[in-house]
């Protein structure tokens, strides 16, 4: 059977989620924040979009196994995850109206945004009162955004954490966002005619690949400076960040 996908292509694909999975394994950060914008300068944002959508679940649903918490988090984040979902049918009209090089460049200025967020780590504290106002509005701009670039963490990240929850309910929170968020990307991207056949077998070719990355990560960060390997992915994220936004001007 022959793939929509050149072999160059299926090994920059296959690489992008190997190192993203491993980037997740030691410092924590989202598995599509890294390998979006490396898939995007390979295939193109758009074609990247559904590739991210199996090993994104597979290692999601990893993490919210062992971070326990589920009823508690859908308890208190229903607000915000029940939000994202007309965020996401938004978003997704968007990247519809939109070329896949306006959609890298959108990708880049949130991948800035991230960056900067993600590197000063500011110590926000939002008061209890503003949490259920908050949410809602956080949810569904998260879904804007990711229907339109891919990206799941603005501004839920920084949402949840100015929070200053307790880590095992923040990272159930979180990841219950990103899967929630994959789930109604792949039924919308089917509906674009994305998520093809070739893009589902190239998937689950790389959850396999996301579950040997996470391993991976894990072993480096007993032996790395998870803080310096953040600061360098940082670093490359941003130059990721310009180019695909160099591409869109």
């Amino acid at each position: 059977m022959e793939l929509d996908y050149s072999g160059w292509q299926l090994v920059a694909i296959f690489a992008t989620f190997l190192f993203a999975a491993t980037a997740k394994g030691v410092t924590g950060l989202g598995f599509s924040t890294v390998s979006l914008p490396l898939l995007a300068l390979s295939v193109g944002l758009k074609e990247a979009l559904p590739l991210v959508i199996i090993p994104s679940v597979a290692s999601n649903l990893t993490v919210m196994f062992q971070a326990g918490r589920f009823r508690e988090t859908l308890l208190r984040f229903w607000p915000m995850l029940l939000a994202t979902i007309p965020g996401l049918v938004l978003g997704l009209w968007a990247l519809a109206l939109v070329d896949g090089p306006q959609a890298g460049g959108i990708l880049g200025i949130v991948l800035l945004l991230w960056c900067a967020f993600a590197y000063a780590k500011p110590n926000v504290h939002l008061p209890s009162g503003w949490e259920r106002r908050l949410g809602p509005i956080s949810g569904f701009c998260t879904g804007v955004v990711n229907g339109v670039t891919g990206s799941q963490v603005m501004p839920c990240m920084p949402y949840l954490m100015a929070l200053n929850v307790e880590r095992n309910l923040f990272l159930q929170a979180i990841n219950c966002s990103f899967t929630l968020s994959s789930l109604i990307m792949a039924i919308g991207l089917t509906r674009l005619g994305v998520f093809t056949t070739d893009a589902v077998l190239v998937s689950v070719a790389g959850a396999m690949i996301a579950f040997f990355g996470l391993a991976l990560g894990a072993k480096v960060r007993a032996r790395l400076s998870a803080e310096a390997f953040r600061l360098a992915l940082i670093a490359m994220l941003v130059a990721m960040a310009f180019s695909l936004i160099v591409r869109a001007i």
